[in-house]
């Protein structure tokens, strides 16, 4: 099965969540897949690389399961 959405965080073990992304959205099986990316890096230099990469939500850390439900939902409506 195709996943439905993608969530990512910038600093992973090994690849970190941009080159995921980047990855991702050159797969033609997956390019349409969005991405999110929850991470405790919000400055706008990072949230700028990950949405020129495609990535479609950006939640920063902390954050109130509430927004992220509601982000979550917003991706799946459309």
């Amino acid at each position: 099965h195709e996943p439905i959405v993608t969530t990512l965080d910038v600093s992973m073990p090994g690849m970190d969540g941009y080159e995921v992304a980047q990855n991702r959205k050159a797969d033609s099986r997956l390019q349409n897949v969005p991405i999110m990316m929850i991470t405790s890096r919000t400055g706008d230099k990072h949230r700028q690389r990950a949405f020129d990469l495609g990535v479609e939500r950006y939640l920063g850390k902390p954050y109130q399961e509430p927004e992220l439900m509601r982000q979550v939902n917003e991706i799946l409506r459309r």
